[in-house]
């Protein structure tokens, strides 16, 4: 019972190891009135989830609230 148990415990281990991969984050970063440029980041042994939150469109905006850039990115394996 015990040699089970512990054969079960490592596979779980293992599935839970497996589901951290490499991701890329590529974003575009358009500026009002400029010219958008392109980054790419790799995000390195992360979840999927954990990629997700660090891979997100933002947008800047001046002390008056108006944007004065947006950044659109997307993830892929």
């Amino acid at each position: 019972m015990k040699k089970i148990s512990i054969i079960a415990i490592a596979a779980l281990a293992l599935g839970f190891a497996s589901c951290k991969k490499d991701y890329t984050c590529k974003c575009t970063n358009t500026p009002t009135g400029g010219t958008a440029s392109v980054n790419t980041y790799v995000l390195k042994g992360v979840s999927k989830g954990t990629a997700k939150t660090l891979c997100h469109d933002t947008e800047d905006k001046n002390s008056a609230g108006t944007v004065t850039s947006t950044e659109t990115c997307e993830l892929s394996k």
